[in-house]
């Protein structure tokens, strides 16, 4: 009944990602979050022209280490994205289709999803791409159940009408 092929997470990713390196300081990574207008980023080694992902970073991450920086005291040897990143975030393949992707946001609280390649980042997948593709698939779900259940084109039936009536 439905026409239009399942969307992948390669269709609705950002290719584009703002990323950072393992050795940016707590402050760097402040200053690029708040900068860039960004909840979190991959932490990556870009290295060859691949960029092999090695964590991530969140707003979240920041605000724990910063606070216990402050209560604390500087820790020794200062803070970096590869001490604070969290390894080993979940992941999705290009392939990934729509619905395993609204299955993972609607299971977790993520915000984002790394597109991963043979370990390496190839994008992103944000909650609103994914629910704007759902929200674009189920609307021609819905043209497509309803051209089934009424397969004529009510623009003919005016017409032949308009024709008949004079």
């Amino acid at each position: 009944m439905h026409t239009q092929p399942m969307p992948l997470a390669s269709n609705i990713m950002t290719s584009k990602v703002q990323t950072i390196g393992p050795k940016m300081q707590l402050a760097d990574i402040i200053s690029f979050l708040l900068e860039h207008k960004l909840a979190s980023t991959p932490v990556v080694d870009d290295q060859d022209g691949a960029c092999r992902l090695l964590g991530f970073v969140s707003e979240g991450d920041c605000l724990e280490h910063v606070g216990n920086e402050l209560f604390y005291g500087n820790p020794s040897p200062p803070q970096t994205a590869e001490t604070i990143m969290r390894r080993h975030p979940t992941c999705v393949s290009s392939e990934t289709d729509l619905f395993t992707l609204t299955s993972i946001f609607t299971s977790h609280r993520f915000h984002h999803l790394p597109v991963v390649q043979d370990g390496n980042l190839v994008g992103i997948v944000s909650r609103s791409d994914v629910l704007k593709a759902v929200d674009n698939y189920y609307r021609d779900w819905i043209r497509a159940r309803d051209r089934e259940r009424f397969p004529v084109d009510i623009h003919q039936i005016m017409n032949h009408r308009f024709i008949m009536g004079h």
